[in-house]
C-alpha cells in the first residue's frame, strides 16, 4: 500500500500512526481527514510529514482508506467518500455496529471492504487487531494488508460476525483492568517497593497469571487454589456481577 488515508483524526488513527512510526512503516503519502480543524492541527504538530484535510473533496482517493469515525457518523461519511474511492481501493472500518455487508451496499458494492478493531495496545505495538475480509476481497490485496498490521500486534483474520465481540474484550478489556493495575502499583509504592520493582512485578505477575489459567492445563478452579489467601474474596461475585451487568450491555449496543 503505497498511499493511506485515515477519515477521522481521533484516538484510534494517532494510535496507528504512532505504531507505524514505531515499527518504521511509512507511506508515500499518508492523509487524515477531519471537520475538526483542532484535531487536524493536532496531527500536523506532532507527524509534520502527514499530509491533513477538511475538504471532502480530497478525501478517499489512497490504496488504503481507514474508516474511523464513531458509528453515528458511520452512514453519513460512506456517503461523502463513495464517488471518491477507487473500485481497486481497500476500504478498512474500524467502526463496529455497522457489517461489511452494510458498508459494501452503501459503497454499491465495493469488493475490497474490510473491519478491524484495533486495541490501544496497538500504540506500543503489542495490540490486539482482529480483522475481517469480505468474500470477494482480492487475496492479494488481504496478503498485503495482513503483513502491514503484523508489526503492530496481533493481527488475525476472524469472522466478520465477531468484530462486536472483539471490541468488548480485547479493545474496552483495557479499561477494565488499567485502573487496577495503576492502583497496585500505588500500593506498591507504599509498601516499600521503587516504580522499576513495582512495575516489573505487575508485569511479570499478569503474564504468569494468564499463562497459569489459560496454559497450565489446570481447571479454573485448581488455579484458584494455588493461592490461599484471596484478599478481594468477599467482593469476587459482585465484580462478576458488574461484568454481566455492563458488558452485555454495552455488546447489545453495538452489536449490527
Amino acid at each position: 500500500m503505497k498511499t493511506i488515508e485515515f477519515i477521522g483524526g481521533g484516538r484510534i488513527t494517532k494510535i496507528i500512526l504512532r505504531a507505524f512510526e514505531n515499527a518504521g512503516i511509512a507511506f508515500e503519502n499518508t492523509t487524515v481527514y477531519d471537520v475538526n480543524d483542532e484535531a487536524l492541527k493536532a496531527i500536523k504538530a506532532k507527524y509534520p510529514q502527514v499530509n491533513v484535510t477538511s475538504n471532502p473533496e480530497e478525501i478517499a482517493k489512497s490504496n488504503l482508506v481507514i474508516l474511523a469515525v464513531h458509528p453515528p457518523m458511520v452512514m453519513e461519511v460512506l456517503g461523502k467518500i463513495k464517488a471518491n474511492l477507487q473500485s481497486g481501493s481497500v476500504l478498512l472500518s474500524y467502526s463496529p455496529k455497522f457489517t461489511i455487508e452494510k458498508i459494501s451496499e452503501v459503497l454499491g458494492g465495493h469488493t475490497n471492504t474490510a473491519r478491524m478493531n484495533p486495541s490501544a495496545s496497538t500504540i506500543v505495538n503489542r495490540g490486539v487487531n482482529p480483522i475481517a475480509f469480505a468474500t470477494s476481497f482480492d487475496p492479494l490485496k488481504k496478503n498485503e494488508i495482513l503483513e502491514l498490521f503484523k508489526p503492530l500486534g496481533s493481527t488475525t483474520e476472524v469472522s466478520d460476525s465477531k468484530i462486536e465481540a472483539y471490541a468488548v474484550i480485547s479493545a474496552m478489556g483495557h479499561t477494565y483492568f488499567n485502573f487496577q493495575l495503576q492502583k497496585l502499583k500505588e500500593l506498591a509504592l507504599s509498601f516499600g517497593m521503587d516504580e522499576a520493582e513495582a512495575k516489573s512485578t505487575i508485569s511479570n505477575m499478569l503474564w504468569g497469571t494468564t499463562e497459569t489459567l489459560f496454559n497450565s492445563e489446570l481447571s479454573y478452579d485448581e488455579v484458584a487454589d494455588l493461592v490461599p489467601v484471596k484478599p478481594m474474596g468477599e467482593v469476587e461475585g459482585t465484580i462478576k456481577d458488574y461484568y454481566d451487568l455492563y458488558l452485555n450491555g454495552i455488546y447489545n449496543k453495538i452489536k449490527p
